[in-house]
């Protein structure tokens, strides 16, 4: 790790024996990592593409765009370039089988939610649908899209080319259930966008 490492260690060396799920937390950091590591890359292109553009714009847009690249950067981080930093330490499973993929809805969920661990059920139910809240908050305020079809899909999207670069490199299991659980959460996303621009719209009257 580049920046979290000493952080990183000292909860490795205090924590990883008591905790069950370690191994999540790791994933976490790492993924964390990279995404700020990512982040300042996207930072340093997006001032060279206003420069040569020559765009106006604010520093408050410009904070909200780059915390949205963050998001966006830490979403793949943590689901699909899990095992390295750059693009030629992974490695690429064009011939895997389709049968490795899951196009039942729901058949691995309720397997989930019958079995021992209540945090995989947990994680694999709430966390897909929390982790695309921000993905249908972003989109329609940053001014990409502001029609919720457009936007519910633009999520339905994203959440399929992570599940085809999952099954491509291996790195997650590919399952319907995860774009049906990332459409919801964008679906609340652009719900949250709604009711917080009808309310500043109503206190600017």
């Amino acid at each position: 790790m580049i920046f979290l490492g000493p952080l990183y260690n000292y909860i490795a060396n205090t924590y990883a024996t008591r905790i069950n799920h370690f191994p999540l937390i790791q994933l976490s950091f790492y993924a964390v990592d990279k995404a700020i590591l990512y982040t300042l890359f996207f930072i340093i292109l997006r001032i060279i593409w206003l420069k040569v553009k020559h765009r106006n714009t604010t520093i408050s847009k410009e904070f909200w765009i780059i915390v949205f690249a963050f998001y966006v950067l830490l979403l793949f981080a943590l689901t699909v370039f899990r095992d390295g930093y750059f693009i030629w330490q992974f490695k690429f499973y064009w011939h895997r089988s389709f049968s490795d993929i899951n196009f039942s809805p729901l058949v691995e969920t309720i397997k989930l939610a019958s079995g021992k661990s209540l945090v995989d059920f947990i994680y694999n139910l709430y966390g897909n649908i929390f982790w695309f809240i921000p993905m249908g908050f972003f989109i329609p305020a940053l001014g990409i899209k502001r029609n919720f079809l457009k936007v519910l899909i633009m999520g339905a999207l994203i959440s399929v080319s992570i599940e085809a670069m999952q099954f491509i490199l291996n790195t997650g299991v590919t399952d319907i259930d995860d774009v049906i659980f990332n459409t919801i959460g964008t679906a609340i996303g652009f719900l949250l966008y709604w009711v917080c621009y009808k309310v500043k719209k109503r206190i600017n009257i």
